[in-house]
């Protein structure tokens, strides 16, 4: 589609949104699996035909395996599909690894997971190499087009690299507020040729017009998991006053250029070094940002855009000294 970045990961090329599916797992209201699945077509026929799911996403696999139906019979382009396997730690033998892929491949309805991402709990069960190693004989039979990891540091990148592993990507959390990839994953990412998946860029929703100016919001104001999350990355980072300096700074650059805050939000992280894309969530058939979603792409910060939202996080808390790198809030 015109206007729509897009970027390359392996063989794939991609639109630089990814449409994530997270949301529907649960913890973000109900979801009714007609109407999602109808509205997945507006975001597929806008341009948005990348989808990130996980094995452990509820019906999120599902949910893909019908609309690929609905796009093959009316003939229409194909989607781009994302998923995660995320195994318990514990033996990870060729068959054990197979029969999750297989799962993931009939529940998607697809004959190739396009981009497969790995995660692993339990960084001191060496298992996970044995996990890999198998994902790349599934890869070169032909069931995985680019093997990718999900929510790994830099120390274990390394680890794997060092075994030859080939890989695509790494999807971790990013955002404004959160930049611990710049401190050791973005340069290890260039050397490597990996590219980052941004998830958490608007931080569940907290990174738009709804929250300036607001009071802080309690417990009980907090009706999704995704805020739930994000409102503690808040608290690490230096809280909620801080977090107003930084809305108001954002919400400057935005009414300078006619967007949201949540364009400055998407837009600051897909210029950032190493970052190919930017996971924003869908809550289908509750919420459709899909308008304001394609305003990033046409937005052009400045210097001195950048400087204003920096003269914030400058004086913020260092996440990275507090949580460590990427992926260390799961461990």
């Amino acid at each position: 589609m015109s206007g729509i970045e897009s970027t390359r990961l392996g063989q794939l090329v991609v639109p630089r949104i990814i449409n994530g599916m997270w949301q529907v797992a649960g913890g973000h209201g109900a979801i009714t699996p007609e109407k999602a699945i109808s509205e997945m077509t507006q975001y597929h026929d806008a341009g948005l035909v990348a989808w990130d799911m996980a094995d452990i996403y509820g019906p999120a696999e599902e949910f893909l395996g019908r609309f690929q139906e609905r796009l093959n019979s009316k003939q229409r382009s194909e989607s781009v599909a994302f998923t995660k396997f995320v195994p318990n730690p514990g033996p990870m033998s060729k068959g054990i690894v197979e029969h999750h892929i297989d799962e993931s491949i009939r529940r998607m309805n697809v004959e190739q997971i396009d981009l497969l991402q790995f995660h692993w709990w339990d960084y001191g069960n060496p298992a996970y190499l044995d996990a890999l190693h198998n994902l790349e004989a599934l890869r070169d039979e032909g069931k995985i087009t680019h093997l990718a990891l999900t929510n790994f540091d830099t120390e274990h990148m390394q680890i794997i690299a060092d075994e030859g592993i080939k890989l695509v990507s790494n999807q971790v959390q990013y955002s404004i507020l959160d930049s611990r990839p710049q401190v050791k994953m973005a340069p290890f990412c260039k050397k490597y040729d990996i590219k980052i998946l941004a998830y958490g860029t608007l931080l569940g929703g907290f990174f738009s017009e709804k929250y300036l100016g607001s009071k802080e919001p309690g417990i009980q104001d907090l009706d999704t998991y995704s805020l739930q999350k994000y409102k503690k990355m808040i608290d690490a980072w230096s809280g909620w006053s801080m977090f107003q300096e930084l809305l108001a700074a954002c919400n400057s650059v935005a009414k300078k250029h006619d967007v949201s805050i949540s364009n400055v939000a998407v837009r600051h992280v897909l210029d950032s070094t190493a970052v190919a894309g930017a996971i924003v969530g869908t809550r289908l058939g509750i919420t459709n940002h899909l308008g304001d979603n394609l305003k990033a792409f046409s937005l052009k910060l400045d210097v001195d855009d950048y400087s204003a939202i920096r003269e914030i996080t400058g004086r913020a808390d260092d996440l990275y000294r507090n949580i460590g790198d990427c992926g260390s809030e799961y461990r």
